[in-house]
């Protein structure tokens, strides 16, 4: 069972990390920081300072504000990688909408019809629930969202383009789990990538995107689901081991990956730009432990940079 927590001062807090072999140079500092920003959630960075998952003490010469440059590190990532799920959702929101639209009406008694979905008898119960779901926003939003309650207002219907508007990405990525095959195919033709790779690709961005909006900690999260291989796993040359690639398939590096595809080239670009300054600006502040480990446990190859080639 495991031993029951009680609540901790910050003096408290403090005698904690220092028993533990941390460096606190200035103590009101650092007990200003952990008021403000929660111990729990800065502790949740310290696992990467350990001499060992066994010997729990900090490595020699671990400070205070590396800890907290690493939670920083953390979060600044974390929200470049939010904003730039934010356009991939945006995107494919905007891609589906339009081709289910042209094809089966912009009524919602028209567009949410089972037929229109897969015919695998298997899917059946799930084409159900997801329609069952995008029914429940539309009930829910269309006295509430400003668009949807335009559209009821003066037409009495909500387009798709609209409806997306209101659903999340995970409803989105269930959304397409259950189209047509042809339908995936010309969703999926868009972004130049295979249909089994895009449902993956959507179901664990859906997961990060989650992960992200809550501030959850992203540098060493792991999905459920891998990745398929991609190219750039044998570009940028991923270790293996028993023929699977050590980095890059559910890691923070996939979804690397994964924006590699979904992203515009420029978009792109722009992400491994801000997430190596991120790195460069660690690197500057923490010592105790050499970058390599820092970009081992996110997933990254140290050449990851050649993911632009």
């Amino acid at each position: 069972m495991a031993t029951k927590k009680e609540f901790k001062t910050l003096d408290q807090q403090i005698l904690i990390l220092k028993n533990k072999g941390l460096i606190i140079e200035d103590e009101e500092k650092a007990k200003n920081i952990l008021f403000r920003e929660n111990y729990f959630f800065i502790n949740g960075y310290r696992y990467i300072f350990y001499k060992s998952q066994n010997d729990r003490v900090f490595i020699e010469g671990t400070t205070f504000d590396e800890l907290y440059a690493f939670f920083i590190f953390d979060r600044s990532i974390r929200n470049i990688m939010f904003k730039n799920i934010l356009i991939v959702e945006n995107n494919i929101k905007s891609v589906m909408s339009y081709i289910l639209s042209k094809k089966y009406g912009i009524k919602e008694k028209d567009y949410l019809k089972a037929s229109n979905f897969s015919r695998d008898y298997s899917k059946s119960r799930r084409i159900n629930d997801v329609i069952g779901k995008m029914k429940r926003q539309i009930k829910i939003n269309s006295k509430q969202h400003s668009a949807t309650l335009h559209y009821i207002a003066n037409y009495g219907y909500i387009p798709m383009w609209i409806m997306v508007k209101v659903l999340s990405f995970g409803i989105i990525s269930e959304l397409y789990s259950i189209l047509k095959d042809e339908d995936k195919k010309e969703i999926a033709d868009y972004y130049n990538v295979d249909t089994e790779d895009l449902e993956i690709f959507l179901s664990v961005t859906a997961n990060y995107r989650n992960l992200c909006a809550h501030e959850d900690i992203l540098f060493d999260h792991k999905t459920q689901r891998d990745i398929p291989d991609t190219e750039y796993h044998n570009i940028l040359k991923i270790p293996k081991v028993n023929d699977e690639y050590v980095y890059g398939k559910n890691d923070f590096f996939s979804v690397l990956l994964i924006m590699r595809h979904l992203l515009s080239e420029e978009e792109f670009r722009l992400l491994v730009y801000e997430i190596g300054y991120e790195i460069d600006l660690l690197d500057g502040k923490v010592s105790s432990i050499p970058l390599s480990k820092i970009l081992h446990r996110v997933g990254f190859v140290d050449n990851w940079r050649d993911i632009l080639l």
